[in-house]
């Protein structure tokens, strides 16, 4: 074989194995199904629900006592505030991104489930709850929280979903966050919280 056949032989293999090492994913590939792995600093998938992305920041129970938890159930009746006996406050931290070039729909059904089916939907606390998601129109390009918002600022950088789970629920793991695109109910995505 000539010299200038090995090269560029040799040119193609390398073209070749270039591409194929870019279609291995990694912890941000994009999928519609995944794991949260929490605390392990291990990052969650991107989560594609319609025209949307989703991605969890951190999923916890959260402590009324706290001062940064205080905040998160900031903007909730007293009624609403009160747990009943075998409950707990659990959130779920996310961003949601648009990369398209036009505004798009955000996903109002977002609920937790535990490993026997057990559901929850979230309580979403008045406008006082600077943290809280609240789905709405997530602009061209952009994303929720939007930056320099309050959630967008704080220390988990996500917009929070806020459960009343029953403790129970914490023994049946792993919970699931499942995610229904607002446009069409037949695309969803989920991802397991390892918490």
């Amino acid at each position: 074989m000539s010299s200038a056949r090995r090269k560029l032989s040799f040119a193609l293999f390398a073209v070749l194995a270039l591409l194929l090492l870019g279609a291995c994913g990694d912890s941000h590939s994009r999928v519609s199904t995944g794991t949260y792995a929490g605390e392990s600093g291990a990052n969650a998938p991107y989560l594609d629900v319609g025209p949307l992305v989703y991605e969890v920041q951190l999923a916890r129970q959260l402590n009324p006592f706290d001062t940064e938890d205080a905040a998160y159930l900031q903007g909730l009746s007293p009624s609403v505030r009160r747990l009943s006996p075998g409950q707990e406050w659990f959130g779920v931290f996310l961003q949601v991104y648009n990369h398209s070039s036009h505004p798009r729909l955000a996903a109002r059904s977002l609920t937790v489930s535990d490993a026997l089916g057990t559901g929850y939907v979230p309580v979403i606390p008045g406008p006082a709850n600077e943290f809280a998601y609240r789905g709405g129109i997530v602009p061209a390009n952009g994303r929720l929280p939007v930056l320099d918002s309050v959630a967008a600022n704080g220390a988990t950088q996500g917009a929070l979903l806020l459960y009343k789970i029953n403790l129970v629920s914490l023994d049946n793991r792993p919970l699931k966050l499942t995610i229904v695109d607002p446009t069409n109910a037949r695309r969803v995505a989920s991802a397991e919280l390892d918490v």
